[in-house]
């Protein structure tokens, strides 16, 4: 591994020392959890981890968060984000997830405060600096750390040193809420979240890695890798896929051909921007 990447490291332990004590937003992602591992190793039990409890992810990254911190001996403190009852957030506006994260990171806040912690730290890296992130707005005012972004760290560099680290993460497919699966206007429900989410398990199980299930009304649209469309074309594949995801609820059920984008439903105001 670079030099480089070991000094962003040694300055991001740096940053988190100086912190005193820190309460990581740890979702079990490929960055909250190397965030997590630095802030543990530089403060041990002045470090605790806060994972949102939410209809918006996965059942499954709740339990690998769990288990992380379980095996680590790390604190975790469970924050019930209650996302649907925050007005405005079911009709999908553009600034939904400011919505989101202005609502999580002030419950967080209020716990890392309750548990005695001077810092409240979340898991973007320079990466993210590109797409239409409203989220970071609610992130400034809040008054929360971006570590991994303030020590310079991106996306390739967070996984050499999660792999060095040993941590399981470090080849983790990314992650976004799955609220992201929406076209902006259309409502968001308990059921619809739950189609999204059962069909993107689905894709995970056949051993699809990196994906997306876009919901547009009751359309299906799947976005994988451009090297897994002749896995995913085979016969038995997309007849299975087809055949599951209609029985979920979709009607139509449609490849993406231009492949896994993180951002996709940003296009269109980007599109409008330029």
């Amino acid at each position: 591994m670079h030099d480089l990447t070991h000094e962003k490291y040694d300055k991001l332990q740096e940053i988190l020392q100086n912190m005193g004590s820190v309460a990581v937003a740890f979702s079990g992602g490929v960055d909250s959890t190397l965030l997590l591992r630095a802030a543990h190793d530089v403060l041990g039990s002045r470090a605790v981890a806060i994972t949102a409890q939410s209809c918006l992810f996965p059942r499954r990254e709740l339990t690998e968060a769990q288990d992380y911190c379980r095996a680590n001996g790390i604190v975790q403190i469970l924050c019930r984000a209650d996302d649907l009852q925050i007005e405005g957030f079911r009709e999908n506006p553009q600034n939904r997830c400011y919505l989101c994260k202005r609502n999580l990171f002030g419950k967080m806040w209020e716990i890392a405060r309750r548990q005695g912690m001077q810092m409240l730290a979340e898991g973007s890296n320079t990466d993210d600096d590109g797409d239409y992130r409203p989220g970071m707005a609610a992130i400034r005012e809040l008054g929360v750390a971006s570590p991994l972004r303030e020590a310079g760290l991106g996306k390739a560099e967070i996984r050499a040193l999660s792999r060095e680290l040993g941590l399981p993460t470090w080849d983790k497919q990314s992650f976004a809420c799955l609220a992201s699966r929406f076209v902006y206007g259309e409502t968001i429900t308990e059921e619809k979240l739950a189609m999204v989410d059962r069909a993107e398990q689905l894709l995970l199980d056949l051993g699809f890695r990196q994906l997306r299930v876009r919901i547009h009304g009751t359309m299906a649209r799947i976005e994988i890798l451009p090297q897994d469309f002749a896995k995913l074309l085979s016969e038995d594949v997309r007849t299975g896929i087809y055949t599951q995801l209609r029985a979920l609820g979709f009607s139509y059920v449609a490849l993406d051909l231009q492949g896994y984008r993180t951002g996709s439903m940003n296009e269109g105001i980007s599109a409008k921007r330029s």
